[in-house]
């Protein structure tokens, strides 16, 4: 199987576009790699690249799985993990605008902690 390439330039920009909106500043992702099943069933785990940042008390990740395939998700602490209820999206832009919203209702509900 073929390494799940690199996040695009113009991917990193579309990520930053949106994150400037919802927090009125410029945040820099920090790029890293994290390792996950690409399938349900898979045994083995699949290195792929991802984009980290912070805001508003959470903590976002969102993994290029393949090929315009994205899965995100926010944390406040380990125990405190959420996604978005889609299992992947084919666009990074509805990727981070989803994992956005889903962690501004939360927070809506639940206070900035979880």
């Amino acid at each position: 199987m073929a390494p799940i390439p690199d996040f695009t330039e113009s991917e990193i920009w579309t990520l930053r576009q949106t994150l400037r909106e919802r927090y009125g500043q410029d945040v820099d992702p920090q790029l890293a790699d994290t390792e996950v099943r690409l399938t349900p069933g898979a045994k083995e785990l699949t290195v792929c690249p991802a984009l980290y940042w912070e805001g508003r008390g959470a903590h976002f990740v969102i993994v290029k799985v393949g090929e315009e395939r994205f899965r995100g998700q926010f944390y406040y602490r380990l125990h405190q993990m959420f996604g978005t209820g889609i299992d992947e999206f084919d666009n990074l832009g509805d990727c981070t605008i989803a994992i956005l919203q889903v962690q501004a209702d939360h927070e809506a509900r639940h206070g900035e902690e979880g």
